[in-house]
């Protein structure tokens, strides 16, 4: 059994988690959040080594989630070219490439080793898409996609694991391949979410933003941060909400609460 609500109010926490939060203030030292930022690539790239392309299910909720898929076309069988931005192993893609033929798609990720997981996955053709590596806050796109020319770019569980003071990079990378008219479909983690709950105190490294054991990092959105990000970049704001479920393990009797913001900015 499980609810989700969405809408434009943060989760309100309880005094217990009110209190764990208000006490956890200490921050990781600067020596060592310059060293996470320094190893970033290689931390994720451990992380695919350890999990294989094993970790993550694939997503089949894609495209009922982002009904806009289907909406971003002007008629029925419109070829769309898409952006995945940050694609792991394709649990997203490949869902995608498969629901849906008249998709082609460029998809990226920071980590050499998930780009290499795509390329060997049975359903990888060059027809249908091209996979690279690509650091999204200094590689720029134009390199492999040309300008304004992509329909739809994903945002999935993404943005979250980039330091806050080069998510503006990346949205400015996204906004010269796509075009005008269109959209970047983001999903990621809310303020509040569960997983920010875990974090033993020493995980901190500023507002919202922590280090997980493996090094990765991950950022929880508030929605008006996430809307002046894109709007700073000259997006404008179409959808930008809350999604708040909670996950209910009746084995265990747990009650998980999950917050993330579902949003769509388009490039005007």
């Amino acid at each position: 059994g499980a609810f989700q609500k969405s809408g434009h109010t943060a989760r309100i926490l309880s005094p217990e988690e009110a209190e764990k939060l208000a006490k956890d203030q200490v921050l990781v030292s600067e020596f060592k959040q310059l060293k996470l930022e320094k190893e970033a690539q290689k931390n994720w790239d451990l992380f695919y080594k350890r999990n294989s392309t094993n970790f993550f299910k694939d997503r089949h909720w894609t495209s009922r989630e982002f009904e806009e898929l289907k909406g971003c076309r002007e008629f029925a069988d419109q070829k769309l070219t898409i952006l995945e931005a940050g694609c792991g192993v394709g649990n997203c893609l490949f869902p995608l490439l498969e629901e849906d033929l008249n998709i082609f798609a460029y998809a990226c990720d920071f980590s050499p080793r998930a780009v290499e997981y795509v390329k060997k996955n049975t359903l990888y053709s060059t027809e249908r898409c091209k996979v690279f590596q690509c650091d999204l806050t200094k590689d720029d796109l134009l390199k492999n996609i040309p300008a304004d020319s992509v329909d739809v770019v994903t945002l999935i569980f993404v943005l979250s694991a980039v330091h806050p003071d080069k998510m503006h990079l990346v949205l400015r990378n996204i906004y010269k391949v796509l075009k005008p008219g269109k959209c970047v479909l983001f999903r990621d983690y809310g303020l509040y979410d569960h997983a920010m709950l875990r974090f033993k105190s020493g995980s901190k490294l500023g507002e919202n933003f922590y280090v997980r054991q493996d090094g990765t990092r991950s950022y929880f959105f508030t929605e008006e941060f996430l809307s002046e990000l894109f709007k700073a970049e000259g997006y404008e704001q179409v959808v930008n909400e809350y999604v708040q479920r909670e996950t209910v393990n009746r084995k265990e009797d747990l009650r998980v609460p999950r917050v993330f913001l579902q949003s769509k900015f388009q490039k005007p």
